[in-house]
């Protein structure tokens, strides 16, 4: 491992994962490290495009919209932050999980960037479950702290997927991310789980835990179909936790 596939400075680290996971219009460092080496400051980058949400879902609720259609401005909000990477992530690994006989036809499908219908299905109930729970945190005023918190919790999963399972394809921007350190692995969990602890307290063991098993039933099925992980396999975990930590602030609020 070369001395540029390591973690180094804060803010340039923190720059690359901007520029890695947003379409925000930041410079990026000359002579940038390998993704993987960055990948501690996802759930900061992830907190980040939470509180902007939660911006716009201040300022929708301020002018007198109701909760389902600020909702829907919140997750298009965050659909043009990270130019939709993870939706497009989610439907392209429901098409190719489900769509092909064999490892190889299976991957030739997740790149495919024509939408199956099982992407479709996948979008619109993973879509529909998080404009549900959003509707029901914004009636109970907490979007605040939830969704900074969701923010940093759903980017979890795709570091510690791209630690524990090895990349599919050989190819593609999961391979060119790298492994991510344990040093990496450990601050993206200090992280991932800190922040939502300090803003939503004792929410977070169980948004935690929900998260925890959904991804952990797509890394079972990405590992036995195509033989591990791929880039839209880590947007696809990012949306099932966010799907998962919203239920669970819903249920609770």
């Amino acid at each position: 491992m070369t001395t540029n596939d390591r973690p180094g400075n804060f803010l340039r680290d923190l720059r690359v994962g901007f520029g890695l996971l947003t379409r925000l219009p930041l410079a990026m460092p000359a002579n940038p490290p390998q993704g993987a080496a960055t990948a501690w400051s996802w759930p900061l980058v992830g907190a980040s495009i939470g509180g902007l949400a939660a911006l716009v879902a201040a300022a929708g609720l301020s002018i007198g919209l109701t909760p389902g259609v600020v909702a829907a401005l919140v997750l298009g909000t965050t659909a043009m932050l990270t130019g939709a990477m993870h939706e497009d992530g989610l439907a392209d690994s429901a098409d190719g999980l489900w769509g092909g006989w064999d490892k190889a036809r299976r991957l030739e499908i997740m790149k495919d960037s024509r939408i199956g219908s099982y992407g479709v299905l996948a979008l619109l109930i993973v879509t529909l479950g998080r404009w549900s729970a959003l509707s029901a945190v914004l009636a109970a005023g907490a979007h605040w702290p939830v969704l900074i918190a969701v923010g940093a919790l759903s980017r979890l999963p795709m570091v510690l997927l791209m630690a524990a399972l090895p990349n599919a394809r050989g190819s593609g921007l999961s391979q060119a991310v790298g492994k991510p350190q344990a040093t990496v692995v450990l601050g993206a969990l200090a992280l991932g789980l800190g922040l939502p602890l300090l803003l939503v307290g004792g929410m977070m063991p169980g948004m935690a835990v929900l998260a925890a098993l959904a991804c952990l039933g797509l890394a079972v099925i990405a590992r036995a179909r195509i033989g591990g992980q791929t880039g839209d396999i880590l947007g696809a975990s990012q949306q099932l936790a966010e799907l998962a930590a919203l239920a669970v602030a819903a249920a609770m609020l």
